[in-house]
């Protein structure tokens, strides 16, 4: 359990929204005669969304519910995961998204197992130079890859921003 933090300019977008509603220096005029624009997604909706992006990933986390503050661009998520992994894996899910700049995490696990570390990718970075990094070797890159599937979809795309899972050695 704890806070994580993210990149909330970067990542998957997976719903609308307008920034320029959020910036306290605009200043926002409403006109009675100009029917209002329904464009901007309610919190409800975008936990909505989290919570089905979640569930796309096949993660066994009983009870899973999201909240989303977009005041904040805070997501919460809470139940009980089955493991270690599946944890991590609904973290970064939702965290991996643009306008989420910080995910809440209050899931419980059942099977208790070391955390993996959180990597941010920097510019230049590939799964290979990370894994070089970490086990020593490049060709350990399938493990990382693994340890982040079905969010990642290729092993050689991930992006400056991104957050990755890297299990232990």
């Amino acid at each position: 359990m704890g806070i994580f933090s993210f990149a909330k300019d970067i990542g998957d977008k997976i719903f609308n929204r307008d920034d320029e509603k959020h910036d306290a220096k605009v200043e926002t005029k409403a006109d009675a005669n100009i029917q209002a624009k329904d464009s901007e997604p309610s919190a409800q909706s975008v936990a909505s969304l989290l919570l089905r992006r979640i569930q796309q990933q096949h993660l066994s986390i009983n009870n899973l519910k999201v909240k989303y503050n977009g005041s904040t661009d805070t997501a919460e998520i809470s139940g009980t995961a089955k493991t270690q992994a599946d944890r991590e894996k609904a973290i970064i899910a939702i965290g991996n998204v643009q306008n989420v700049a910080k995910v809440i995490d209050n899931i419980d696990i059942e099977e208790d197992a070391p955390e993996s570390t959180m990597y941010t990718v920097k510019s230049g970075d590939s799964l290979s130079k990370i894994a070089q990094n970490v086990y020593g070797s490049s060709a350990d890159y399938t493990k990382i890859f693994e340890a982040n599937k079905p969010m990642l979809s290729d092993p050689d795309k991930i992006y400056p921003g991104q957050v990755l899972r890297i299990p232990k050695p």
